[in-house]
Order: C-alpha cells, then sequence, then structure tokens
C-alpha cells in the first residue's frame, strides 16, 4: 500500500500552470526523488502535498486517506514534516527551542526529550550549540537542524527540498548518510534536489519533472544509466 499518492495533481501561480496533472506514488520505507530542471515544478509539488498551496484540480492521498482540504498544521500532526529549502531556521531562537518548535503538536514530554536527545547524538554539532541563536549558524548546521526539527514531529513521510544547496561537499555527505540512516528506521523520504546524480545514488525510485509533467519514472539505478537523464541532468 502506498503511504503517499498524488493523482493528478494540478497547481497554479497566477496565471501559470505549475504542475500539469502529474501523478505518483511512495510506498512506506522508501526513498524516492523528485528531479528536474528549475522551474519543473518539484518545490511546488513538495508544498502542495504540505498543504501550502491550493490545489487547482487533483487528489493526495496519504495512508489511504484523502488529504486535499486538510489544512498545513494538521497534515503535520498525520506525520507530514516538510524541510523547506533553505531551510528556514527561527533565526532569534536558539537550537534547543527550534527543536521543540517541531514537537509543538506532540504533549508525550518524555518521549519529547529522548528524541532531543537522540537527535543530538545524530548531528553532534547541534548538541555542541544547544544555547546558541539559530541565526548564527553556518549553512550546513542549519541544514542539519532543519531536518532534526522536522523530525522532531516523529513524521512517517519526510518531505526534504534542495538539501544540498550552497554546502560543502563533505558536509553534503554527511547530511546524507544521515537521511539513509533515518529512513532505515523507518522514516519515508521524498526528495527534492538539484544533484541529480546525488539525489538517484541516494534514493531507491525516482520521478523526473518537466514543465509540471512527470517525463520519466523508475528505479533509480535504471535512471542513472538513461540516456536522456544522462544528457539532461548528469551534466554529460
Amino acid at each position: 500500500m502506498s503511504l503517499l499518492k498524488v493523482e493528478g495533481l494540478q497547481v497554479h501561480y497566477g496565471g501559470i500552470q505549475a504542475l500539469k496533472a502529474i501523478n505518483f506514488e511512495v510506498k512506506q520505507g522508501e526513498r524516492v526523488a523528485l528531479i528536474g530542471a528549475n522551474g519543473a515544478g518539484k518545490t511546488t509539488t513538495l508544498k502542495a502535498i504540505a498543504g501550502l498551496l491550493k490545489l487547482q484540480q487533483g487528489h493526495i492521498f496519504f495512508n489511504g486517506n484523502a488529504i486535499d482540504n486538510t489544512p498545513a498544521h494538521a497534515r503535520v500532526g498525520l506525520g507530514i514534516a516538510l524541510v523547506p529549502e533553505g531551510r528556514g531556521v527561527f533565526a532569534h531562537l536558539t537550537v534547543a527551542d527550534n527543536l521543540l518548535m517541531g514537537a509543538y503538536l506532540r504533549h508525550d514530554r518524555t518521549n519529547i526529550r529522548s528524541d532531543l536527545e537522540r537527535y543530538y547524538a545524530l548531528f553532534p554539532r547541534l548538541a555542541q550549540r544547544q544555547k546558541q541563536w539559530a541565526g548564527t549558524l553556518s549553512g550546513g548546521e542549519q541544514q542539519m537542524l532543519a531536518i532534526a526539527r522536522a523530525l522532531m514531529s516523529r513524521p512517517r513521510l519526510l518531505l526534504l527540498d534542495e538539501p544540498s544547496m550552497g554546502l560543502a561537499p563533505l558536509i553534503v555527505k554527511q547530511i546524507f548518510n544521515t537521511l539513509i540512516e533515518i529512513t532505515q528506521e523507518g522514516v519515508t523520504l521524498l526528495l527534492v534536489e538539484q544533484n541529480a546524480k546525488l539525489a538517484l545514488q541516494t534514493c531507491e525510485r525516482a520521478y523526473v519533472l518537466d514543465e509540471g509533467l512527470v517525463s520519466l519514472s523508475g528505479a533509480a539505478n535504471d535512471l542513472l544509466k538513461d540516456p536522456k537523464v544522462i544528457h539532461a541532468y548528469l551534466g554529460a
């Protein structure tokens, strides 16, 4: 059974149709990538799933239930968490307070404390900077914080938008290794990533978006060898 299913999704920005009836699904425990050129509709897709954009047509199903009219905060409660492009940390809150904001819908204080320790162990840099304002962190540290904050909601589905943007290769490697570890513990991942090769190497399946449509889909290993993908997205 699919954890997430998108059917005929259409979204407009003003007079521009950003998504043109796209269809795809993500099964429980999968790592799935959305790749494509700038403006293809990748970020729009994540925002629509998270409830931040209104649908013109189509349906979004989560765990078998339609969530088309479910507000964004309620989708968090269902188990959907978005790490936005640009990280979106609360600059004038400490690292610790940012993480607690991720758990704002939860009331299980003992488990919240244990989750804090878990993500401090997963991201040791955050443990070292618990009382530091988030706005003073490096880009890589802010990305770690944004991911950990989303995980504090205990999501079933993590939506991750451009996590490698502007980061040094070593930090990117650390973050993506951690993402694989997280999904091995049961979190499902839908990843938007401009670095198509990295996305395909990290994920099991992928969909290629082109001007608001799904133009290709398949196993990530197969897409890495596909001549169309190589020519358009892998720099060959």
